[in-house]
């Protein structure tokens, strides 16, 4: 199935690495053209880029950090001088410290709450708008399983992204009427790069067995979900939480 993204323009926050990159090279296999945001990967953020345009697509690196709202709007404001438009936002883009909460304090509260919740709701203000204005748009944020089932030694990720899934659901029925959808994708554990191998590997045999799939999923099991909500093929689809968790949870 081709997903008809050529023409279209995506943001990718945190989509330097990671997950993110996947995401953001789906999307320009497609024909997007993509921002990637990147914080303080400039690096991965470059290569990316990079790849992306050696492979004939269309791309650019914006730093900014979404827990700012000016630096969001600075960042949206100039891709879309860059590129003319934005249709699709992924708020991908995300931090979690694991930790039990009586041992956290305010400066663990407010990091994680700055990027997961605030994070999405500075870039869906400032794409909303530009959104209204064309008659048409998708928003897709990333949350954990964590938000809607609740998980020990992540209360903080947890409620920051199940404020994320109600701004979504909220969206979707603000924007619906200017042909915008808005959904979240609900992830499992998902093994990076930049994951705990060591933790991993010593636990793997007891974390699968949560897990009927008996493995726990990759960047490549995401993006191609991320790819079908952001495409016309998804037109009828907004407010929803769609899992991609190897059957973790089935709420």
């Amino acid at each position: 199935m081709e997903f008809g993204l050529k023409d279209k323009v995506a943001l990718v926050t945190g989509g330097g690495r990671d997950t993110g990159a996947h995401i953001a090279k789906a999307l320009a296999a497609e024909g997007a053209a993509v921002a990637v945001n990147y914080r303080s990967s400039a690096d991965e953020a470059a290569k990316l880029v990079d790849e992306i345009l050696a492979s004939g697509g269309k791309a650019k690196a914006y730093k900014a950090d979404i827990g700012d709202y000016e630096q969001v709007k600075r960042m949206v404001s100039d891709l879309v001088a860059d590129f003319g438009r934005i249709d699709i936002l992924v708020n991908n883009a995300g931090y979690v410290k694991y930790q039990r909460f009586v041992e956290s304090g305010p400066a663990d509260w407010k990091a994680q709450i700055d990027t997961c919740l605030y994070g999405a709701l500075h870039c869906c203000h400032a794409v909303a708008p530009y959104m209204i204005e064309q008659n048409g748009g998708r928003i897709i944020s990333l949350i954990g399983d964590s938000s809607r089932i609740g998980e020990a030694n992540l209360a903080l990720a947890a409620a920051a992204r199940a404020g994320t899934v109600a701004l979504g659901k909220s969206l979707a029925r603000e924007l619906g009427r200017s042909n915008v959808c808005v959904n979240a994708v609900s992830l499992g554990l998902v093994q990076t790069a930049h994951s705990d191998a060591d933790f991993l590997a010593k636990n793997m045999e007891k974390i699968v067995k949560a897990y009927p799939l008996r493995r726990i999923g990759t960047p490549d099991d995401i993006a191609p979900l991320v790819t079908f909500l952001a495409s016309e093929q998804a037109s009828w689809i907004t407010g929803q939480v769609i899992s991609a968790n190897g059957g973790f949870s089935m709420i």
